[in-house]
């Protein structure tokens, strides 16, 4: 797990943390003390499982179908194992699910002022009696669905445009683009103390 978390911030390290980082300063800049800040950021799920890279940053890149193009990438793109499950980063409800555009089958959520974004699942969207819904490798989400952080919502796919498998993850607060590195960043700060805490024992047995 030590060594994880180790991997998880390196590779956070070397994306672009510009720009975004403010909104992440000023929402924790109304709180009345720092720790209050932390429990903030402790609510919070990494949104992948078995994950093995940070293969695009958020901000400018070449087309990623080839070309040399530029285009905005408004997200952050997490390498994992086709299959994997994808899981809520925050508790929140369930406001769309699609499958018709680049974002593939995907899965958007409303938690107050943030908007949280999966995409390249597998699967496909469809309509019933209660509505859409997505049927995402044996999961089924639904819009209207209320969720907890970390619920799974999905499994790591190729649909839409992607070259592949990977889940896109994207984040708005107060329908902006947020580099969702920086969000990571903060709550590794937060839920690090706990984790090194919590485990310190079967590290010490290691």
């Amino acid at each position: 797990m030590k060594a994880k978390r180790w991997l998880l911030l390196a590779g956070l390290s070397l994306l672009g943390l510009s720009g975004s980082a403010q909104i992440v300063k000023a929402l924790d800049a109304d709180q009345d003390a720092t720790q209050v800040a932390f429990v903030r950021w402790r609510g919070g799920s990494f949104p992948v499982e078995n994950f093995q890279a940070y293969t695009s940053a958020y901000g400018y890149r070449l087309s990623a179908t080839g070309g040399y193009s530029t285009e905005m990438h408004r997200g952050l793109d997490l390498a994992a194992p086709e299959g994997s499950f994808i899981r809520s980063w925050w508790a929140g409800k369930v406001i769309e699910v699609s499958d018709d555009s680049g974002c593939g089958t995907s899965v958007v959520v409303q938690s107050g002022n943030w908007t949280h974004i999966y995409c390249h699942m597998q699967g496909y969207a469809g309509r019933d009696l209660r509505g859409r819904y997505v049927n995402s490798g044996g999961l089924w989400i639904r819009e209207g669905q209320q969720l907890v952080a970390g619920a799974r919502v999905g499994r790591v796919g190729m649909t839409g445009r992607t070259t592949g498998p990977h889940l896109h993850w994207g984040l708005k607060y107060a329908d902006q683009w947020v580099n969702p590195a920086v969000v990571l960043r903060a709550m590794y700060a937060a839920q690090a103390p706990a984790q090194t805490i919590s485990r310190q024992p079967e590290l010490d047995n290691q």
